[in-house]
């Protein structure tokens, strides 16, 4: 047999073929992990600054309002939530910041507006974890609760 058999050369560039095939699959995407660290590193509102009364010249704890809770950092990025408050009682919840690109968008798509029923369902930081966000669900029960403060309640 000669070494330039046409066989053995279909063979070896199926193999090769295959290999690169395996080897691009199981590269992990680079963007959740430096997202992460460089959407850290932006300077961020203090939480006093956001909050904004909408409901005129009323008390603190009457009348609709709108307060964010500090942002809370996680392994795949930042994690805020705006709550808006009417007499006391949350009506409302939004989370200004979650971790985005890649899969990280994908979960936190899927994630934040269940978290965000929840917390208006339960009024308090007192929420279920969404299953496969667990970094992202508790992000947002910390800027949560840190909101809830700021709004008394």
């Amino acid at each position: 047999m000669r070494k330039s058999h046409p066989v053995r050369r279909a063979v070896l560039a199926g193999a090769a073929t295959v290999s690169g095939i395996v080897l691009l699959l199981s590269l992990k995407p680079a963007s959740d992990p430096a997202s992460a660290s460089a959407a850290g590193a932006a300077p961020q509102q203090s939480a006093a600054a956001q909050e904004s009364p909408q409901g005129g010249s009323g008390a603190q704890r009457t009348g609709t309002r709108s307060v964010t809770g500090d942002v809370a950092r996680t392994q795949y990025g930042n994690v805020q939530v705006r709550l808006t408050v009417s007499d006391g009682k949350v009506v409302g919840a939004a989370a200004v910041q979650a971790p985005r690109g890649g899969v990280s968008g994908q979960k936190s798509g899927l994630a934040v507006p269940r978290l965000n029923r929840a917390a208006v369902a339960a009024g308090s930081a007192d929420i279920d974890t969404v299953s496969g966000a667990t970094y992202t669900s508790d992000g947002y029960r910390k800027s949560l609760q840190s909101a809830l403060d700021q709004a008394g309640g």
